[in-house]
């Protein structure tokens, strides 16, 4: 069987109300969060939206900044997502950004799905770093991530409350949003004062710039 086109949809797909929020040539739909433009270092590469970085730095990208969907999305949904790093990248997948003047950057309000080369952890203890954890709340229950420069396949889902996080085909997170027990993990973590710490479960979806090279494509979207 022929392999998909990337940035593509099959007409199933279409039929049961897909959209991509990449189209494979061009940076419609996405903006650097807290500005209207895109900063330069974002770019197209193949089939792939590339943050450039030649000399990784370990904070912002000059000519950088996280993007974020113009769109702001609200209620249930699936989304789907590939990702490849290179050696010692760092960055994530934000979901429920509110791009708001009190808040300063991406994650002050964003749920970040971890995006990286776990080399960068492998002698610290487990921090809820590594990719595939969400950032500082929950740690993946299994690990199955590509080596560097392999492609990993995303797919959350929301639906009556259960967040569900498959990578790769593994199931790694299971949590109804609506629980103590996520309440509580939101609560002890560094989005204790975001806007998912009071309910707020909408808001745009977003790409981290964390001074390093990192590659998306097949960014699709439904509404549940």
């Amino acid at each position: 069987m022929r392999a998909q086109e990337p940035n593509r949809l099959t007409a199933q797909e279409k039929k049961v109300g897909w959209k991509l929020l990449f189209d494979g040539h061009t940076l419609a739909g996405w903006h650097s969060y807290g500005t209207k433009g895109i900063g330069a270092a974002w770019q197209i590469d193949g089939d792939a939206l590339k943050l450039n970085l030649p000399n990784q730095i370990g904070s912002k990208t000059p000519n950088g900044g996280d993007l974020v969907t113009d769109v702001v999305f609200s209620g249930d949904f699936e989304f789907k997502i590939e990702w490849k790093v290179e050696r010692f990248t760092n960055s994530g997948i934000f979901f429920f950004v509110q791009e708001e003047s009190q808040y300063k950057n991406s994650f002050d309000t964003g749920l970040e799905l971890q995006v990286l080369d776990d080399a960068i952890y492998e002698r610290a203890d487990d921090t809820k770093h590594r990719a595939g954890d969400f950032f500082s709340v929950a740690s993946a229950r299994v690990r199955q991530i590509r080596p560097v420069g392999g492609w990993n396949k995303v797919h959350v889902v929301l639906k009556h409350d259960k967040l569900t996080v498959t990578v790769n085909g593994f199931v790694i997170h299971e949590y109804d949003i609506s629980s103590a027990e996520w309440k509580k993990r939101i609560a002890e973590s560094k989005l204790k004062n975001a806007p998912i710490s009071k309910g707020r479960y909408n808001g745009r979806i977003g790409l981290q710039d964390w001074g390093s090279t990192v590659w998306y494509r097949n960014i699709k979207f439904r509404q549940l």
